[in-house]
């Protein structure tokens, strides 16, 4: 049933009434009668919207409305009272993917360059060298836009080279297409809120949710803009901005490709370069002695540069930097200031940020595990990950080019590939395994003993198919009832942080903060264990926490969730992106998408009509 509103009157008089904290969103948090009456224009009869829930999304319907400039307009009732799990479903499906789609060419550029991070009247755009169709193209289009230029990073630039860009920071360019009449990008999907560019990890979830939601194009546009990074900028960066040009993420690109593989035949041609790409970053990325292998013969993160990134808040260092202030008679400002210009240069400050750099590679940007230790540890988190991709390439070998591969100067086989596997796992069992906790944790390399801290990569071997059975059920059994909270598991341990100080800064990937990655690799290794119903019990505590956070707060998709309190209200570094927002949410959250229909695909329709409900995972897996 429709009903034909004059928008601007009944938006305003729905606000007045109901938004009591004047956020511009209706919320549980407001103080209002939650009931408001709605006259239709033509027919005068009135209608009762009762509840948070409806209310806000008849402001959303109102909003969409606005946004078009529609005087009278109208209004689906279907859409105010639809069930909460198919709205949130079909506007991920439908509109997010969509309003989280970027193009860098000519009719995205001004979206991407118009953003928060670009810092200066002068907007940059990087270019490398070795794309000589992307400096011809962007170049071109250098005198179309104002307060724009297109600088050229030149080939074999230098970490050293790479510092240098801050004075003008930018956004680097990714892969361009041929199109009928013209070239343009290739699309990528940014994680929503202040993120605005491509992030490495990110992208693999969103690929995904993409694959999910038959939008096949977009999930091979980010394989395609990964192997653009890997081919002029040396690896799957962090993001595509100059100053993460030192910096990778974790290694997921295989399973991206098995992904779209599984889904829908590719061309054996593509398959074949993509193929080609992951083996270079392996061998040219994760490979390299000395840098990320280490002498154990398992990896670790590590980031090049030195000093501080330049991501951060301002203030964001200061209690690392106020011991060395005051060690040098400065006031810390000026101590920022003469170490960031390097005039003034600290060996155990730089030693911090070797790790500080390593950590934010490993995509848990921040976390006690990492702090001043990372680039000492062969993490179970990035081990698992090129397990996975050693069986991957084996498979991809096996199954789609007969058991050998030929790249331009060395052929594989299946079995090299596997056994590369083999010797990880063996690896792993002999550092990472602790049979006593149940569970993996990484190893300190250095100083020769593992790290017992207690950290949601534990699961992460299940995800890879590294554990054996036993293992698995000790993870299971043992390990994951630490990390259970009502909606979903938590980044570390209750009794990983019980030792820090009352005014160490909260960090945003430990307890009690809730993320994505972290489930979506739990449920699907839960899965390859035979774990399934232990898997759907998963699936719904966290979709119960996304749905209950959307019903009661305008539609929230939040980054992540404090999992103590069940809340999308996030007490921690830089806050919690994709909960800032008028009226309406038109993106969510890029990985947190793509986990509600991930997730949508393993609960069973009675759990889902419990998940319509809000049935309180409490109450049903008691």
């Amino acid at each position: 049933m429709k009903i034909l509103l004059n928008v601007d009157q009944v938006f305003s008089a729905l606000l007045e009434q109901e938004d009591t904290d004047k956020d511009k969103k209706i919320t549980k948090d407001d103080t209002g009668p939650k009931r408001f009456v709605l006259v239709d224009e033509i027919t005068k009869s009135e209608i009762v919207i009762e509840g948070t829930y409806h209310l806000s999304n008849l402001l959303q319907e109102l909003a969409e409305l606005k946004s078009v400039k529609s005087v009278l307009g109208e209004v689906d009732l279907n859409r105010i009272q639809e069930d909460a799990v198919e709205r949130i479903s079909r506007k991920i499906r439908d509109d997010y993917w969509n309003e989280l789609t970027r193009t860098i060419d000519k009719k995205g550029l001004t979206q991407i360059l118009e953003d928060e991070k670009t810092s200066s009247a002068l907007a940059t755009l990087y270019v490398a060298a070795t794309d000589p169709q992307g400096v011809a193209y962007f170049k071109d289009l250098e005198s179309k836009f104002s307060n724009f230029q297109v600088t050229v990073l030149p080939e074999g630039y230098s970490a050293e080279h790479v510092a240098t860009l801050d004075k003008s920071p930018g956004i680097l360019a990714l892969a361009l297409q041929q199109k009928l009449y013209s070239l343009q990008g290739v699309p990528f999907v940014v994680p929503g809120g202040r993120f605005n560019e491509m992030y490495g990890w990110d992208s693999y979830f969103i690929g995904v949710g993409l694959l999910i939601d038959n939008h096949f194009e977009k999930a091979i546009a980010i394989a395609d803009n990964f192997q653009y990074q890997i081919k002029h900028y040396g690896k799957i960066l962090n993001a595509n901005r100059s100053y993460y040009l030192t910096r990778t993420q974790p290694p997921l690109y295989s399973s991206l490709l098995l992904d779209i593989a599984q889904k829908r035949a590719v061309p054996k041609d593509w398959l074949r370069s993509h193929l080609e790409t992951v083996i270079l970053e392996y061998d040219s990325v994760w490979m390299v002695q000395g840098n990320r292998l280490t002498t154990t013969g398992l990896n670790r993160y590590k980031a090049d540069g030195v000093g501080m990134p330049f991501e951060v808040e301002p203030g964001h260092f200061d209690d690392i930097l106020e011991p060395y202030a005051k060690k040098y008679g400065l006031p810390i400002r000026e101590f920022e200031q003469k170490y960031l210009e390097r005039t003034l240069v600290d060996k155990d400050l730089d030693e911090y940020f070797v790790h500080d750099r390593s950590m934010r590679e490993s995509g848990h940007d921040t976390t006690t595990r990492f702090i001043n230790t990372c680039a000492n540890l062969n993490s179970v988190d990035v081990n698992s990950f090129l397990y996975k991709y050693e069986k991957d390439i084996a498979h991809l070998i096996a199954t789609h080019f007969e058991g050998v591969f030929e790249t331009a100067s060395v052929v594989y086989t299946t079995d090299d590939w596997e056994q590369k596997a083999h010797f990880r796992k063996e690896k792993m069992n002999e550092l990472c395994w602790n049979e006593v906790a149940g569970m993996f944790f990484d190893y300190d390399f250095v100083n020769k003993k593992q790290f017992p801290f207690e950290s949601a990569t534990t699961f992460f071997p299940l995800w890879a198919g590294l554990c054996t059975q036993e293992q698995a059920k000790q993870l299971v059994e043992v390990a994951l009832p630490q990390f259970l909270q009502t909606g979903g598991i938590s980044g570390s341990t209750k009794a990983s942080s019980a030792n820090l100080s009352a005014d160490a800064p909260q960090r945003q990937w430990d307890y009690p903060f809730g993320w994505a990655p972290h489930q979506m690799l739990l449920w699907e290794g839960l899965l390859r264990y035979g774990y399934r119903e232990k898997a759907k019990e998963m699936v719904y505590r966290w979709l119960w926490l996304i749905t209950k956070n959307a019903v009661d707060y305008n539609g929230t998709i939040p980054e992540k969730f404090d999992l103590e309190i069940s809340s999308h209200k996030v007490f921690a570094e830089y806050g919690n992106v994709g909960t800032e927002f008028n009226y309406i949410a038109k993106e969510g959250f890029g990985w947190v998408n793509a986990s509600y229909q991930y997730g949508l695909q393993i609960l069973t329709p009675a759990m889902r009509a419990d998940l319509s409900k809000l049935i309180s995972p409490d109450v049903l897996f008691k």
